[in-house]
Formats: structure tokens, sequence, C-alpha cells
């Protein structure tokens, strides 16, 4: 895809992620559900977080795309170096995490993860930009251009962060006000939840192998031929 072409297709879905992320936090006060949205509001939701991640990280792709056009080659090579680990690592797997873990739940009891109270709250096509619209979102990033994977060790010790980081910030809401952030979570005893997030986890490693695995089958070497060409544009840099 030309660079061009590309930079429109990020603007847009960064334009797109950042409607839905300020649409989903500026809900009017007095239609909230007042058992849904206490201490944390909706930052206590992954599915909230997720939409700041993508708006970031179209934000980042959008960049990398403008420094190339302007030919600021050495300036681009560390955006892009930002943009491919950032999808790689969280982007595209807490996407795929999101969408399919909500869209199960939900059908197999929806009062878990989506109270019926919240119909009239948020509006069916939100409901859907939020979790349904990230999952082909993200398959067509990895369709538009090649991303480098980072070593799988490093990029698993970064994601187990993050997910260590989410699941604290749920401990603590829990401790703090006596209630889960969703309700799954009491159905669990301690050691069944923690049985539970282990899963996820798992999970969600899986998400992230599948999204290399079709990184590297779509376009494996144009990976190799990617790097190349950073070496020349680097060779070129720093002779002018």
């Amino acid at each position: 895809m030309e660079i061009s072409t590309l930079a429109m297709y990020h603007c847009l879905a960064f334009v797109w992620y950042f409607f839905v992320a300020y649409s989903i936090t500026h809900l009017k006060a007095e239609e909230r559900p007042s058992e849904v949205f206490l201490y944390g509001g909706q930052w206590k939701y992954l599915t909230v977080l997720n939409l700041f991640l993508q708006a970031v990280f179209y934000g980042v792709s959008f960049l990398a795309d403008v420094l190339r056009l302007i030919k600021k080659l050495r300036c681009a090579k560390c955006i892009i170096s930002s943009r491919d680990l950032l999808f790689s690592v969280l982007a595209f797997p807490v996407s795929t995490f999101v969408c399919i873990s909500f869209w199960t739940l939900y059908s197999y009891n929806r009062e878990l993860v989506y109270p019926k109270s919240l119909d009239g709250v948020i509006p069916l096509w939100l409901n859907h930009a939020m979790h349904t619209a990230v999952l082909p979102l993200a398959l067509l990033e990895i369709l538009a251009l090649p991303h480098r994977y980072p070593a799988k060790k490093k990029g698993l010790i970064l994601l187990g962060f993050v997910a260590f980081l989410y699941i604290s910030w749920v401990l603590w809401i829990y401790s703090v006000t006596g209630e889960w952030v969703y309700p799954l979570f009491a159905l669990f005893s301690p050691p069944g939840l923690a049985a539970f997030f282990a899963g996820s986890l798992a999970i969600i490693v899986a998400f992230y192998n599948f999204g290399e695995f079709l990184n590297r089958m779509i376009w494996g070497d144009s990976i190799v031929i990617l790097d190349h060409k950073w070496k020349d544009f680097s060779s070129l840099a720093q002779r002018t």
C-alpha cells in the first residue's frame, strides 16, 4: 500500500477511535446506571482502555506515515519501531481478546459482562464499535502493512506486565468498593478467580502468537526486505 494511502487510512482510523472513545466517556451523567459507573468510572473496563490504546496506536501510525512522506527518515524509523511494538504486544492481542471474550460471555449470559440496563444508555452502534469493530480493524492493519515483532521473550514479558497491571487495578477496585468490575468475577472463589485470570492470560498470549503467525504468513519476505530498506535509509540519512 502506498504511503499516502496508509496515511489516509491511519488518520481515518485514529479519528474513528477518538470519536468512539469520546462518545463512551461523555455519556450524560444522569443517564449512567449508578451500579455500573462507580469507583474508577469507565477507566476500570478493558473495553474502554482498549479504545484509547487503539487511538494512540493509530495516532502513532499516522505520525510515522507523515514522517515518511516528508522524508524525515531518522525520526520515522524510531516512530515505526514504537508503532510495531505497540501493535504486536498490545493493539492486536487486546482487541482480539476484547471482541472474542465479550461476545462469548455475552452469548452465555450477558448480565455477567454487559447488564441489560446499559441498553438504554449505550446505543447499539456504540456497543458494536467497542466490542465488534475492533477485531476487523486489527486484522485490516495486518493486511495493510508488515509489522516487525520483538523477540518472543521480550514481547511476552511486556504483555504479561500490562496484564498484571490491569489485574492489579481490578483487585484494587474490589478492595476499595467491595464490588467487582465485572459481575462474572463474583462467581469465583479466590482460587477459581486466580485460575480464571491465568486462563485469560493464556488466551491473550495465544492471540499474541496468532497475530505474529498472521503477520509472518502474509508478510514474511516483506519483513526481511523492509529491514534492509531501513538500513539503506539509515545510511542515506547519515550521509545527508
